[in-house]
């Protein structure tokens, strides 16, 4: 389950993150790649631009059910 006390500091302000459990799989940069892209330094996801329409918000929640560890979270906040 991800936690926002764990989020990468690279996220944008907003209710999507990506935490540290991230284990740099691509899926979600796949999936949504208007708003997730890759730390290349440390090797890691986070989200670069918070969506604002449906189908983006949509987006980001598949590929927020689609990660292996459970590392994008959605704190409800926008």
């Amino acid at each position: 389950m991800p936690s926002v006390t764990n989020k990468f500091p690279d996220n944008s302000s907003g209710k999507f993150y990506v935490d540290n459990q991230c284990i740099d799989c691509d899926v979600c940069r796949e999936m949504a790649p208007d708003h997730f892209t890759r730390n290349d330094e440390i090797g890691y996801s986070y989200v670069y631009n918070q969506p604002t329409t449906s189908e983006d918000i949509a987006k980001c929640h598949e590929a927020m059910k689609s990660c292996r560890v459970g590392a994008i979270g959605d704190d409800g906040n926008s």
